[in-house]
């Protein structure tokens, strides 16, 4: 699915104003249809609703949404600013429409804290859509801090009010905060990077009919990967293939007191596929390997560290779970990627080797796959003030390196070498915990290696990591979960991206 700015969504507004065609008014009463059969369909047992409405067309949402669930059976009241001028052509259509309908009353903003909820009551915030671009004026901004103050289900309509679709805001903007976001159509960026993304609560997109083809012929730079588009990525097995159709993986790791790491990367290669699979891992961890990981051969080099990483060209390689950064596996692995060109994998411990000098990013073969969470990209690249200027970094670096780097988030962001950007949708905050990064390696690893193009490995791999930590996270709850669980649940993940695909197990 594309992420469209504000000023883009506008333009498929009146794209399909023109086309369809549709006044611009009765697509507002498509939008706040929606709106109001999610809103009647998920909150059965809240049948009050209190809507705060601005004056423009994010307003004029709420006011048609509040006359709608009306007739659907709540008791509904609205908030309305009168003083600061006209409302829009359409919300002053609808504020007119509401005036017909005695069971419903029209409020002005000074008059809340008079106003009496209880705990069944629903806050549906229509005060600023997608248009905002300057932070609150001082009252819309206090009514927002009295509304962050109820602990009553916040719904808003399209964006939380205060919060812009595309960047951020000054430090001290004030937005509401939201348990639900229902936003028309697309994704906006806002609402997948934790700056901004801590406002939105769960986001619904609400499919309202805008033209197709609008959507065809724009070009953004942003996606998202949603579970139709990793599925159109996946290739079933041929029932006639053999293990030598699903490539080599090499999964090079481990240290002394470090082994897990690297047993965590094998066996999520080996449950996500490759033909055959390899582990380069120091003397210490023979037994431990052998034992968890029978299935998958090992190769021995050093006793306590990896010092020497010359290894067949037929191998696709992730390299990085457990390895350490001694000085003699530092040397070793330069050695080696100053004369390896092929793509590979390259996490953890080899990025911190890497990030010593700047000149070792030149050596990082071109078309190679690197997984830096944070604190790794800011080694690597450079400290940037926010996570939009991290990701905008990245994209400058991708470019020049030629390469893709996948920089782990709560919204993980794909970016490819032409600049291009897609945010995973899966995943749960019980990912942060040692050992999920290594999951994610040895996955990767083995995408590539069954000849998955390094684009699709990593939109793909990405997604059935975090699609197997929220089947982790429902049996396990999101603290209890480890590593190990999500790896158990690769299996299901197949299981359900086969079922798609049409193909019986």
């Amino acid at each position: 699915m594309k992420i469209f700015t504000a000023e883009q969504i506008r333009n498929w507004d009146q794209f399909t104003i023109s086309y369809e065609p549709i006044s611009s008014i009765q697509l507002m009463e498509r939008a706040s249809m929606a709106v109001a059969n999610w809103i009647s369909e998920h909150c059965k047992v809240h049948r009050r609703a209190v809507v705060f409405c601005g004056n423009g067309n994010n307003g004029g949402d709420g006011l048609a949404v509040a006359r709608m669930l009306y007739l659907k059976g709540f008791d509904v009241d609205v908030f309305v600013d009168d003083s600061k001028g006209k409302f829009s052509e359409d919300a002053s259509v609808n504020l007119k429409r509401l005036g017909s309908i005695s069971g419903i009353f029209v409020r002005k903003f000074n008059q809340v804290e008079d106003y009496s909820f209880d705990d069944k009551t629903i806050v549906i915030d229509a005060l600023f859509g997608t248009g905002l671009s300057r932070p609150l004026g001082n009252e819309y901004k206090e009514l927002v801090e009295w509304i962050n103050k109820k602990e009553n289900i916040k719904i808003s309509i399209d964006v939380p009010s205060g919060l812009s679709a595309d960047r951020l805001l000054d430090d001290d903007s004030m937005v509401l905060k939201t348990d639900y976001t229902l936003s028309f159509q697309s994704w906006k960026r806002s609402f997948l990077h934790p700056e901004t993304g801590k406002y939105t609560g769960k986001v619904i997109i609400l499919d309202i009919g805008l033209k197709e083809d609008y959507n065809e012929f724009t070009e953004t730079d942003y996606q998202v990967t949603d579970d139709s588009f990793a599925g159109s990525l996946f290739k079933p097995r041929n029932d006639f293939a053999h293990k030598g159709n699903y490539g080599k993986a090499m999964i090079i790791g481990g240290s002394y007191g470090k082994i897990g790491a690297a047993v965590l990367a094998t066996k999520s290669a080996l449950k996500t596929g490759a033909g055959l699979t390899f582990t380069l891992a120091p003397q210490c961890g023979y037994e431990v390997l052998q034992t968890s990981c029978p299935e998958a051969m090992f190769i021995e080099d050093g006793e306590r560290l990896i010092k020497n990483f010359d290894l067949d060209k037929d191998l696709t390689i992730g390299i990085g779970p457990g390895l350490g950064t001694h000085k003699d596996t530092q040397k070793g692995l330069l050695n080696f990627l100053k004369n390896y060109r092929f793509p590979l994998v390259l996490d953890a411990d080899a990025l911190n080797i890497i990030a010593e000098d700047q000149g070792n990013l030149k050596l990082i073969p071109e078309k190679s796959i690197i997984t830096p969470h944070p604190k790794e990209f800011e080694r690597l690249f450079g400290k940037t003030e926010n996570s939009f200027k991290r990701l905008e970094l990245a994209r400058k670096r991708a470019v020049e390196l030629n390469i893709y780097i996948v920089l782990k988030d709560h919204h993980t962001q794909v970016i490819s070498p032409d600049g291009n950007v897609h945010y995973n949708l899966t995943g749960n905050a019980g990912l942060a915990k040692g050992g999920s990064g290594d999951i994610l390696t040895g996955i990767l690893t083995s995408l590539l290696a069954q000849g998955y193009s390094e684009k699709d490995t990593c939109i793909l791999g990405v997604w059935l990591h975090g699609k197997a930590a929220d089947l982790a996270a429902e049996k396990h709850s999101k603290e209890s979960m480890l590593p190990t669980d999500v790896i158990d649940e690769l299996g299901n993940v197949f299981i359900e991206l086969n079922r798609k695909a049409g193909r019986s197990l």
